[in-house]
């Protein structure tokens, strides 16, 4: 049985609510679970302590039995110190889009034409 340690939503509309649950692949998202192993809480502030909660001996006993963890509680694993830090490498991620480009290029060019017409009227003065 393909088993996974992912998150299952609750909570209303617009504001969520998190179970960490390790659970059979086959089963929808937030569908029949094995076992419960702690909660998320997104609205919570970064550093709070209560944003994430896990009991952190049976989430090593379903990664020992071969439990794949999602992206997202890979993350928090490693931030827990449970996981070893995987590279992630996607350097298109960082890059401005194409919008972005044109503005920083349209700003540039505004900077060394106000640059030029500064520089103008101090050589004139020189010259005299």
């Amino acid at each position: 049985m393909a088993m996974k340690i992912r998150l299952a939503r609750g909570g209303s509309k617009k504001r969520p609510h998190y179970s960490i649950v390790a659970s059979d692949a086959r089963m929808p998202r937030d569908g029949r679970f094995i076992e419960k192993l702690g909660t998320y809480n997104p609205l919570l502030p970064k550093d709070s302590e209560d944003r994430v909660k896990m009991d952190l001996d049976r989430v090593k006993y379903w990664l020992d039995q071969g439990a794949q963890p999602t992206d997202r509680l890979s993350r928090m694993l490693e931030a827990a110190g449970v996981l070893e830090k995987k590279v992630r490498a996607n350097p298109n991620k960082a890059k401005p889009g194409k919008k972005a480009v044109e503005r920083a290029e349209e700003k540039a060019a505004k900077v060394a034409a106000a640059a030029e017409a500064a520089a103008a009227p101090a050589e004139a003065a020189a010259e005299e």
